[in-house]
Formats: structure tokens, sequence, C-alpha cells
């Protein structure tokens, strides 16, 4: 049995395909001083969802993506590796992270694992290697397991419920951020959450569009 996510409470949405959501997490010191909640989830099912082109479909924005997310690493001095291939299958990982309810310390060393050090996590011997550095002898048996499947499959249909678009994404005081670069705004919203109430935010916020399909 699965159990629904408190949506009140704070939340932190990633996927470890992204490499946003990595170094969003190693930025970690500087986020709200509050407990987040780490929920794994896959961004496809978020894309399949929502009828969205994933980047890594299109040739120029792929490269985009690439070349933004090391110039990101290299302005804030985070160490940064792309695997051998992207996107690659991040459904073991995002299993294992459910599994075992990974907290701050294992999803950050599944993420360096990918993105500092430059691994595949999705092929037998990357994941072996993984389970191995994470000390968990039974990392496939575990993924296999029904009740893990339901776990993370239910952390992606609580996240479309609550509007989840993308990875990263904080959820805060009952609403969304999404992008490494929206970090900004959630520690001035965490201090002044009454901004989001503001008539001009109200209002760009039930624009209607301008277009008519």
């Amino acid at each position: 049995m699965t159990q629904a996510i408190d949506a009140a409470t704070p939340l932190w949405f990633y996927d470890f395909v992204s490499p946003f959501s990595y170094l969003l997490l190693e930025q970690h010191e500087s986020w709200p001083g509050m407990p987040f909640t780490f929920m794994p989830i896959s961004v496809y099912a978020l894309h399949e969802h929502w009828g969205q082109r994933p980047a890594g479909e299109v040739p120029q924005k792929r490269v985009f993506t690439y070349r933004h997310a090391l110039f990101r690493a290299e302005q804030l001095g985070i160490p940064f590796k792309m695997p051998p291939s992207h996107p690659f299958d991040s459904t073991k990982p995002l299993l294992l992270a459910a599994a075992i309810e990974a907290d701050w310390h294992t999803v950050c060393a599944i993420f360096r694992f990918i993105w500092r050090d430059g691994r595949d996590p999705s092929t037998p011997d990357g994941f072996a290697d993984l389970c191995r550095q994470l000390h968990v002898p039974h990392g496939e048996r575990l993924i296999e397991h029904p009740d893990t499947h339901a776990r993370l499959q239910r952390n992606i249909d609580d996240a479309i419920a609550l509007g989840v678009f993308g990875v990263p994404t904080f959820r805060l005081n009952r609403q969304l951020f999404w992008g490494e670069d929206a970090l900004p705004m959630v520690l001035y919203c965490a201090r002044s959450p009454g901004w989001l109430e503001s008539p001009e935010v109200k209002r760009i916020s039930a624009l209607p569009g301008g277009l008519v399909s």
C-alpha cells in the first residue's frame, strides 16, 4: 500500500536524468531552511501527460541544454561531467531511490555518480556499481518489487495532480517553482510569502490566452 504525499509540506521533485536537478541539489546549503521531502519522479511521464516535447528531441535545444548545464556548473563551481550518452533511461535509479526512500545524502550520491563521475546508471554494470557505492547489495531485486513500482507511480500521479510539469521543482506554501534558476525566487517567497498574493502577481497569474486554437 503506497501512501499519498502530504501536499502541505515542502516538496522537491527531481529526476536523475536532469542535469539541472543535480546542479540545484548541489546548492542545497542555500535552500530555504526547512525540511523538504525528496520526490523521485519521471520527467518523461510529465512530458507525456502535459503533451510536451522533450528537449532531447529538438537537436539545437539539446545542444544548448548541455552547454547551458556546463556553463552553470562552471559558474557555480560545481564538478560536472556528462554521462556517456544522454538522455538515458533513469528508471532504475528512480526506482532505487523510491525503494529505499532516499534521503538527501543518498540522492546526492546518485546524482554525483551520474553528473560528477559521468556514469550511466541505466546499464547493468553502471547500476551494479551504483548499488555497490550505496551499499545496497540487492538493488536489482528491490527495483523489481511491485511495491517499488507502485511507490514511484504514486509519486508521478501525485506530482501531476499538483500541477508539476518539469524538474527540478520545489513546492513551497502550495506553490510551484520550476528550474535551477528559480532558487532566488524560492528564497524570496520563503521570506516574503505574501508576494504571491500581491495584486500584480495575481493579475498576471489570471491572464487570458491571446491565441484561439
